[in-house]
């Protein structure tokens, strides 16, 4: 019997009453929508309310209840309101439009013409799923989209991952080129670097129609509708079907959280009401993003989000989700200005319970669909029970992101010293977690690499990655970032608790910023790109961290390392040492800056050890000052004696 989570955390055990009452409250929710039975045939709204095909006939529907009028307008009439093309009212605020099969043809654009009282306006469908911009005008479309052969899957789906490792990617600066990239040239060119590197998940941002390229996908306006920005939906599929037969699971970063606030592209007074898909007032406006924010209370959101994780599951074949802006959805606040450093913050009134529900409701609705897909929180508050089972008071993601390990990456570089950097400190926050939940650790993702911040790589050496990076050039600078740069990725990997994600080219230590076009870089693709060359000149050290990265994302998943569980064997704040082990293996990391150990000993669990790679081979731009034969034995008296050189991390695996 699964035990709850307030029996397992003495610390919960006050909010055992909250925690009951929003189990309760859930499972009435889930009663509402779907009576006793299960969720997924109850959620159907993307197929009832899309532009469709119904015994000969072209059927689209839209929940507008303050509409007085509605208009299909669009190639199909020469964008005039006409009553062939007019919409009937069908009950409970929906109206629908029913034409014969030859009025529309696959490609033609289209919009709705809404009228409410006292207005109206162009508005696109809330259900759309494609929409077009016009490369001169800049306007957005709606786009029938019916190809005459439905693309054909062939890749089989690639199953549960329990320890995903994820490679975080964006589709349009996947390209070396100055240009936004297509599915197509990452399908050919980047997967396979991807599955090369042996990472089993791709985590694919800006998926969902977002109006302005350089919002990163979050500024979402068409939730049902692929970006055609990057090309066509078989395309798309094309790259997920290429992605499963490679055996790597695709999922999206799926934004819930909040939407665009443009009116003619988006939600917003869709039918002339401010609160038709959002809160009313203040709340229904994010203070910090200028965006709309979902009224998660009302059945026909509820219906709406439901829907969209099914379409996408259903339509794409995906494998899970990562769940963007979890924080700003679970507290009326959204999280802005908190330090969540009381429990009591998770079941207070500052928690918008709502929202709380329908994430539960996502989660087993996904499950429910495919029980092995992957759900990810991105939370920075800790919610305890965010990431725990349903049934044990939780809300039922499969894991959370450690969102702290990254800041706290970026504060001991920032403003410690090496010889400052705790070792203990450094154990703590990398394996900091609740036993009850599982979490994706990470040194870096996107949010470091946007302008304004600095990669680890860009903040460890600097400018002076623009003219020392070849491996003709002796520079101590380099040579630390370099061999730190391993370390902190192998440590964070090793320590992680569950799973590891990757942004795309940090792998091997891509130089500078991200910067999508716009007015103030006069619209230049020079940084929302990836420069893959680099990475793959043998000229350059850039290869060897790419190396470096590759063996270890490769040997975790060989030696089912992440299945166990880390524990610290031996921590040395004066000489900058710790030591670890995990499953078959020991960790052992010498962060001390000038200092190398001889006959470093100890205690480790009894055995014979051979090492299996480390950070200073010459393949990942080192000094080979270890040999790739080594053995070593415990003592007697249960000892491990090893040579430690400076700023190298060591893998020995067991053997005996």
């Amino acid at each position: 019997m699964i035990r709850k989570i307030y029996e397992t955390d003495p610390w919960l055990e006050p909010h055992r009453g909250a925690i009951d009452a929003r189990h309760e409250r859930i499972l009435a929710e889930r009663r509402k929508l779907a009576g006793d039975g299960p969720i997924s045939p109850a959620v159907n709204n993307h197929i009832y309310y899309p532009l469709h095909r119904e015994s000969g006939d072209w059927v689209i529907r839209e929940w507008a209840p303050n509409a007085t009028r509605i208009y299909l307008v669009g190639d199909c009439n020469n964008w005039k309101r006409t009553e062939a093309y007019a919409f009937k009212p069908v009950g409970a605020g929906n109206w629908e439009l029913r034409i014969p099969e030859l009025f529309l043809r696959h490609g033609q654009l289209y919009k709705l013409w809404i009228e409410w009282p006292g207005g109206g306006g162009e508005r696109l469908p809330a259900y759309v799923t494609r929409v077009v911009q016009d490369p001169e005008s800049k306007v957005f479309s709606a786009q029938v989209w019916a190809p005459d052969k439905p693309y054909v899957w062939t890749g089989r789906k690639p199953g549960r991952r329990p320890h995903p490792l994820i490679y975080e990617c964006h589709i349009g600066m996947s390209s070396e080129q100055e240009k936004v990239a297509s599915f197509e040239d990452f399908r050919r060119d980047v997967l396979p670097r991807v599955a090369k590197l042996g990472y089993n998940v791709l985590q694919i941002m800006a998926l969902q129609e977002h109006p302005y390229y350089g919002s990163f996908g979050y500024q979402v306006s068409n939730f049902f509708a692929l970006s055609s920005r990057f090309g066509t939906p078989e395309e798309f599929k094309a790259l997920v079907d290429d992605a499963h037969r490679r055996g790597i699971a695709v999922i999206m970063d799926i934004v819930h959280s909040h939407a665009v606030s443009n009116e003619i592209e988006g939600l917003g007074r869709l039918d002339g009401r401010e609160d038709l898909y959002f809160y009313q007032g203040p709340q229904g406006h994010h203070p910090a993003w200028g965006s709309r924010c979902f009224d998660y209370g009302k059945d026909e959101v509820k219906y709406f989000l439901l829907a969209n994780c099914k379409y996408w599951m259903e339509e794409y074949h995906l494998d899970g989700f990562r769940f963007d802006g979890v924080t700003s959805m679970i507290y009326w606040d959204h999280g802005l200005g908190k330090d969540f450093g009381n429990y009591d913050y998770y079941f207070d009134q500052g928690v918008d319970e709502n929202a709380v529900c329908y994430l539960a409701l996502a989660n087993q609705l996904i499950h429910e669909i495919d029980p092995e897909a992957v759900t990810i929180a991105e939370d920075v508050s800790g919610m305890a029970g965010l990431a725990a089972p349903f049934a044990a008071g939780g809300v039922g993601f499969d894991f959370r992101m450690a969102m702290g390990i990254a800041d706290h990456w970026i504060k001991w570089i920032k403003e410690l010293s090496d010889d400052q950097w705790s070792m203990g400190g450094i154990w703590w926050e990398l394996t900091n977690k609740r036993s009850d939940e599982q979490t994706i650790s990470y040194a870096e993702c996107h949010d470091q690499a946007l302008v304004g911040d600095k990669t680890i790589i860009f903040r460890l050496i600097d400018k002076d990655m623009y003219w020392s990076m070849d491996k003709g050039s002796q520079n101590l600078l380099v040579d630390r970032g370099v061999a730190l740069h391993k370390m902190i990725r192998l440590v964070t990997l090793a320590t992680c608790g569950g799973g590891y994600l990757n942004f795309m080219g940090n792998e091997f230590g891509h130089p500078e910023w991200i910067d999508f076009p716009r007015e103030g870089n006069g619209w230049s693709y020079a940084h929302a790109r990836r420069l893959w060359s680099i990475a793959d000149d043998p000229k350059l050290r850039f290869g060897g961290l790419q190396a470096f990265d590759a063996e270890m994302i490769r040997y975790v998943k060989r030696e089912r390392i992440l299945s166990g569980i880390p524990r610290q064997l031996y921590v040395d704040e004066g000489r900058k040492v710790l030591i670890f082990s995990r499953g078959n293996s020991i960790f052992a990391f010498n962060f001390n800056p000038t200092a190398s150990f001889e006959d470093f000993r100890f205690q480790a669990p009894h055995g014979e050890y051979a090492m299996a790679f480390n950070s200073d081979e010459s393949r990942f731009g080192g000094f080979s000052r270890l040999g790739q034969d080594e053995r070593h034995a415990t003592s007697c008296d249960g000892e491990l004696s090893l040579y430690l050189p400076s700023r190298v991390a060591l893998v020995l695996k067991k053997i005996k």
